[in-house]
């Protein structure tokens, strides 16, 4: 999902084309959780967990982000984000990721919490997803490349014409082949990360998952090496004769909040300082 324009223009982002888990899946569809498009693979596609072809491990730390054309911004470079650290900042600011991936005869696009391994076993590190096993998207996205968006929004920037009415924001796309997890101990440390990304440390303080709930998940893994980043940030564009007009123009800043945290009808535990510590941290006033 790339933050669009409200009318076309030149301010549009444009990106290139192209254990102690939680007890379920959090994507659209399920009954107790919770854009772009993801196309088929070419021939000469990489292979899961792979780069394209000539392609070799980058270490997560250094490698440049848009390694290959098809995640080469195509317009707007001078919003292009080239440093790795700040797509990792990105997701770490971020609660939530939409998976897209071409399922059957349609294209479907999934919202999904998730976690990040910087350090992990994929090129560029790992994101992990995870997701039920009767999950009809679950078998498309193992076999052919899937594209993950973020977007954090900024801002509304409202210019004197409709036709600079942006948004100021940061967005990453990942496109990738994804693995299913099958390792134990990296399954267990997938959903972990998935656990502590929403309230850092809350995996370690949960009973163990069940037999039952880890039939019922799966978890699938996905390379951050083949990335792009854009940001936008300021005020609005200005045409030649735009400082005559009349009317008011600027910046409405946008940033998510956190209310207090509303414990259970049914729990007698007073709220844990971690999860009024992530409260605070989210803008809330618990």
């Amino acid at each position: 999902m790339t933050t669009q324009q409200l009318t076309p223009g030149p301010d549009a982002p444009g990106h290139a084309t192209p254990g102690q888990p939680v007890p379920g899946p959090l994507t659209a569809g399920s009954s107790t959780r919770g854009s772009s498009t993801a196309g088929s693979p070419s021939p000469g596609s990489p292979s899961p967990g792979s780069l394209e072809p000539g392609a070799t491990a980058l270490d997560p730390s250094s490698a440049p982000l848009s390694p290959t054309d098809r995640t080469t911004p195509t317009r707007g470079r001078n919003r292009q984000v080239d440093e790795r650290d700040r797509l990792m900042a990105l997701l770490s600011d971020a609660l939530i990721v939409h998976l897209g991936v071409v399922a059957g005869a349609h294209p479907v696009v999934l919202p999904t919490a998730f976690g990040v391994d910087p350090a992990g076993p994929d090129d560029g590190g790992t994101l992990y997803l995870h997701g039920s096993v009767a999950a009809g998207w679950l078998a498309p996205a193992l076999e052919r490349d899937v594209c993950v968006t973020v977007t954090e929004l900024d801002g509304l920037v409202l210019a004197r014409t409709g036709f600079h009415h942006s948004m100021n924001y940061r967005s990453a796309v990942v496109i990738g082949r994804p693995r299913r997890v099958t390792d134990p101990g990296e399954r267990r440390r997938a959903l972990d990360l998935i656990v502590d990304h929403m309230v850092p440390g809350r995996a370690a303080t949960l009973r163990p998952a069940t037999r039952k709930e880890l039939a019922a998940t799966v978890v699938i893994a996905l390379p951050l090496a083949e990335a792009s980043m854009k940001q936008r940030a300021g005020g609005a564009t200005l045409e030649p004769g735009d400082l005559e007009l009349d009317g008011w123009a600027g910046v409405v800043p946008v940033r998510r909040t956190a209310s207090a945290p509303v414990t259970e009808d049914y729990v007698a535990d007073p709220v844990p300082e971690l999860v009024l510590r992530r409260a605070a941290e989210l803008g809330g006033d618990g």
